[in-house]
């Protein structure tokens, strides 16, 4: 692996806020309904999201002894590159550049859309009214506008980005502890929605289904392990990388808890399923319409906190695969004066934009879920290599459990979900296969 030129500048309370704020996202708020037009249980739902938690802190626990070992730029990549291969690690930050990061940049403007334009109806009327352009296409060009707007500031540097991203992070953990305490205080939900629905489909049916919502559920948490791709930029990485995983991805799985119970507690099973802004209708039924207004727009720009997150994280990883000649050399480049990967930071917002028009928000989420699953199965497994090759290393408790149970339930979770939604998973697929040839052919030509 080539010598990184990024500097240390990321104490602990930046790492875990961009473990915090690349978690919590598009996911929390956009799938719960999707998931309860599958599940038709709320307490079958609760249960799936407190077991994607534990799934994210066996993956947490992993990633922090890898990190603390092995600190780095590129996360799956630089891991992988070291323990198994560099076409393992290059498959991973291809498919990273393809869909890894890219689309869930373009899945968090979606989401800011939907809530943009449910709290402000009267935009997307105008423009449609005015023969300018359909709603679809009014949600569309705001997500796009988003993506171009924070490229732009995190083109400009780690410093002011981080700086932007912690003020971000804690408006967004402030809004959501708000919208809990007043929507369980307000006493005008109905806990007896925990009991009411009905049952997921039996047999094989009902465990697609199940593995699709895992599959959704674990693309909210994904972000667990953000810190480890800003490896060389984190100071005292053997300590801090580690804390980083596990404090943002602990503080994350109460959160993602405590806003589920609060979408059973103020929204009736049927009337949740299939609705995006979740959070809206909660506060609409909790507080009147007013409410839903205000909150509708205050999530929508909470979104922009783990969209800036991804902003920040993805290009690392394109950076290091440059550095080691398996990339387009200009993406390796520094900005003189920002010092960041900017090349690498532009090219990765044209990508998001192009997925921004691609398809449906549920088809854009499996998409890159599965996408996302496939990897860190694979760099979790290298925690058992790690602990043979380099005895010295850093332990963390849970071993060999937590990797144990990470892996067996992402395996199970991607074959269900393939099995239920076969052609999604397929372009997925297909799309990290084309990194094979890609890899020999920037190998020979930059090599």
């Amino acid at each position: 692996m080539a010598a990184d030129n990024l500097q240390r500048k990321l104490g602990l309370f930046p790492a875990t806020n961009i473990v915090v704020a690349n978690m919590i996202g598009a996911g929390i708020f956009t799938t719960s309904g999707l998931l309860m037009a599958g599940l038709n249980n709320p307490l079958l739902m609760l249960s799936l999201w407190v077991i994607g938690g534990i799934i994210a802190l066996c993956g947490a626990l992993s990633y922090g002894e890898l990190g603390a070992a092995m600190p780095g730029a590129g996360g799956e990549y630089h891991f992988l590159s070291k323990l198994y291969h560099p076409l393992f690690g290059f498959l991973s930050g291809w498919g990273s550049f393809v869909v890894g990061f890219s689309a869930p940049i373009a899945a968090s403007a979606m989401g800011f859309s939907e809530y943009f334009c449910r709290a402000i109806p009267t935009i997307p009327n105008w423009f449609e009214s005015a023969g300018i352009m359909d709603q679809s296409a009014t949600r569309t060009f705001l997500s796009v506008s988003v993506i171009l707007i924070f490229t732009f500031i995190h083109y400009r540097g780690i410093k002011t980005g981080t700086l932007i991203q912690n003020i971000l992070t804690l408006l967004k953990v402030a809004l959501i502890v708000f919208l809990l305490l007043a929507g369980f205080l307000s006493g005008k939900g109905d806990i007896s929605n925990l009991s009411a629905g009905g049952e997921v489909s039996s047999g094989l049916a009902g465990w697609k289904t199940i593995g699709l919502s895992l599959m959704w559920i674990m693309f909210a948490y994904s972000g667990w392990n953000a810190s480890t791709y800003l490896g060389a930029e984190i100071k005292n990485p053997s300590k801090t990388l580690p804390r980083s995983l596990i404090v943002g991805t602990g503080i994350v799985m109460l959160i993602y808890l405590g806003l589920n119970a609060l979408y059973i507690y103020g929204i009736n099973p049927e009337e949740m399923k299939g609705v995006i802004s979740v959070g809206g209708l909660v506060m609409a039924n909790l507080f009147g319409k007013s409410a839903d207004t205000l909150f509708s727009l205050l999530i929508a720009f909470a979104l922009f906190s783990s969209l800036s997150a991804f902003i920040i994280i993805g290009p690392r990883v394109y950076y290091s695969m440059a550095k080691d000649g398996l990339f387009f050399k200009s993406v390796a480049q520094i900005h003189p004066k920002f010092k960041a990967p900017s090349n690498s930071i532009v090219l990765q917002g044209m990508i998001a934009i192009v997925l921004a028009f691609s398809g449906t928000f549920e088809q854009v989420l499996t998409y890159m879920g599965f996408a996302l699953g496939i990897f860190p199965i694979l760099t979790v497994i290298g925690v058992f290599k790690l602990r043979k090759v380099n005895p010295n290393a850093l332990r963390i408790a849970g071993f060999p459990f937590a990797q144990i149970i990470y892996v067996t339930t992402g395996t199970l979770i991607l074959f269900l979900a393939f099995l239920e939604r076969p052609i999604e998973s397929s372009i997925a697929s297909f799309t990290v296969i084309a990194g094979i040839p890609a890899y020999y052919i920037f190998k020979r030509t930059l090599s």
